[in-house]
């Protein structure tokens, strides 16, 4: 098979390779193993390659491009770069964006290796026109910038080439061709960043950051919609973080929610606002968040407690983010009453909102609802119990209803809500104590999709693993989830037939 590949790169050096050819030759490279291709390489076989791309043949490029992937990844990141510079520079201008990816993919390759990422550092002409890819029509080709230079800016090397040179006014230039480009080189800032305080310390010096704060605190609330999401995911590492609280810019996000009150165009941006404190709250402390800026806990409250579905459904999540763990629960519990009434608007909306609502509404009381074993006190079984109770007059047979619903994502949401609560003593006497429920928890009839079968075995799975099932539900319940946790989720019965003489 080598060999043959060999006799057609010869040809297609010589440019005498045919359309047809060239197909067989892309189905060829990808069963010959990259050791075998490697060996019989030359410069002219890749050489003759990138030239037939220069042909105005949308089918034959299409070709070329597949070649080229196979080949060059068998090979060395330094041979290529050493080898191929010209070629890929090329590409990076070629018209056809599958060229341009394929080039830019390259060079995120070159780069992840020690000994030929000086190569690409020494190319700025190279890296110039990988900024400016940013700037393409096509979002593929500017992912793949954006991956590429977020690798380059891995080293200390590469920060240095990107902020500390010519590169960063062409970031600032390419910046201005229109909003959705701008975003892009924010989203490439924000990568960046979230690597170490070192880079973020490159990317804040390069006033970069500024501005992207600059928007977030503007005046245009669609901008500050996208911004906040941008400032959201640069919050996720402690060290952005540190570097949010100590410009001020948490409070000042806080106090934009203090403002949102008078605004009537509030509404584009407050989810993203809302969500930014959520999430703060999970990676830091639920507490200290809560009691720093208690305009967050009351703004979620409001949104709940409203009547616009978008508001709710933002509030639903972020109540399931803070809840997700026990700090978070306590802070809940803190609110007393108002967060009970809450929650029987919650069981209420999972109940008769529209679908999308319905599913937030179960995987947040999913959420708030589970405590892991090792958390499980008397204080926290009583509030998870109160809470429950909470949801509705007959809480186990609102989600058994809903779980029978012909709906496979509200039925496995449902069955998500019974797997939180099923290592709880309180709720495993709940569950025997209702008429028919262990009967339906072991029915395999009931499940329609594999989506369906698979969370009922996380229910079983959930009860069986409990350190107090087998005394709460008795030994005959408890063998029978045993077995069903043996054979597995997609077990059927075998329906023995006997065979009568005569039977048509």
């Amino acid at each position: 098979m080598a060999e043959a590949v060999v006799e057609l790169l010869e040809r297609a050096a010589r440019r005498e390779v045919p359309l047809e050819e060239l197909r067989a030759l892309r189905l060829a490279v990808q069963a010959v193993p990259p050791a075998a291709l490697r060996a019989r390489l030359s410069d002219d076989h890749l050489g003759a390659l990138f030239a037939l791309l220069s042909v105005n043949d949308r089918e034959q490029v299409s070709a070329c491009v597949s070649i080229l992937e196979r080949l060059l990844q068998a090979l060395d990141p330094v041979y290529v770069i050493q080898n191929l510079r010209e070629e890929l520079q090329k590409g990076l201008f070629h018209p056809d964006d599958s060229v341009k990816i394929l080039t830019i993919s390259q060079v995120g390759r070159i780069v992840e290796n020690s000994d030929a990422v000086t190569e690409i550092l020494n190319s700025p002409e190279l890296l110039r026109q990988i900024i400016n890819c940013i700037g393409g029509e096509k979002i593929a080709v500017a992912k793949e910038a954006i991956k590429s230079l977020s690798r380059i800016a891995q080293t200390q090397d590469g920060l240095e080439a990107l902020f500390v040179s010519n590169l960063l006014s062409d970031l600032k230039n390419v910046m201005a061709t229109n909003d959705i480009v701008r975003y892009r080189v924010y989203e490439l800032i924000v990568e960046i960043s979230s690597v170490s305080a070192d880079s973020l310390n490159y990317c804040a010096n390069s006033g970069l950051i500024s501005e992207l704060i600059g928007e977030l605190t503007g005046d245009d609330v669609l901008v500050r919609a996208t911004c906040i999401e941008m400032v959201t995911s640069l919050a996720h590492t402690p060290h952005a973080r540190q570097y949010l609280a100590q410009q001020g810019i948490i409070d000042k996000i806080s106090n934009i929610i203090v403002g949102a009150e008078s605004d009537p165009f509030s509404g584009f941006y407050l989810p993203g606002f809302v969500k930014f404190f959520g999430n703060l709250a999970v990676v830091d402390s639920p507490q200290q968040i809560c009691e720093r800026y208690p305009v967050f806990m009351e703004k979620v409250f409001e949104m709940a407690e409203s009547h616009d579905p978008t508001m709710i459904g933002v509030a639903v999540d972020t109540l399931g983010i803070l809840g997700s763990n026990v700090e978070g629960k306590q802070v809940l519990q803190k609110t007393r009453s108002r967060f009970q009434s809450l929650l029987n608007r919650i069981g209420h909306q999972a109940k008769n909102a529209p679908t999308e609502l319905r599913l937030r509404c179960l995987d947040a009381i999913s959420s708030l609802l589970y405590l892991p074993p090792e958390q499980q006190t008397e204080d926290l079984l009583r509030m998870t119990e109160s809470w429950f109770t909470s949801l509705s007059s007959q809480p186990l047979e609102l989600f058994r209803s809903i779980s029978t619903q012909p709906f496979p994502d509200l039925h496995c949401g449902a069955l998500r809500v019974f797997t939180a609560i099923a290592n709880q003593p309180w709720a495993q006497k709940l569950m025997l104590d209702t008429p028919g429920f262990v009967e339906y928890v072991v029915d395999r009839s009931v499940e329609p999709d594999k989506a369906s079968k698979d969370a009922k075995y996380e229910l079983v799975k959930a009860l069986v693993n409990s350190k107090t099932i087998a005394e709460i539900f008795g030994n005959q319940y408890y063998l029978r989830l045993r077995a069903y946790l043996r054979e597995g989720p997609y077990y059927v019965k075998a329906v023995s037939t006997t065979a009568v003489e005569g039977a048509e």
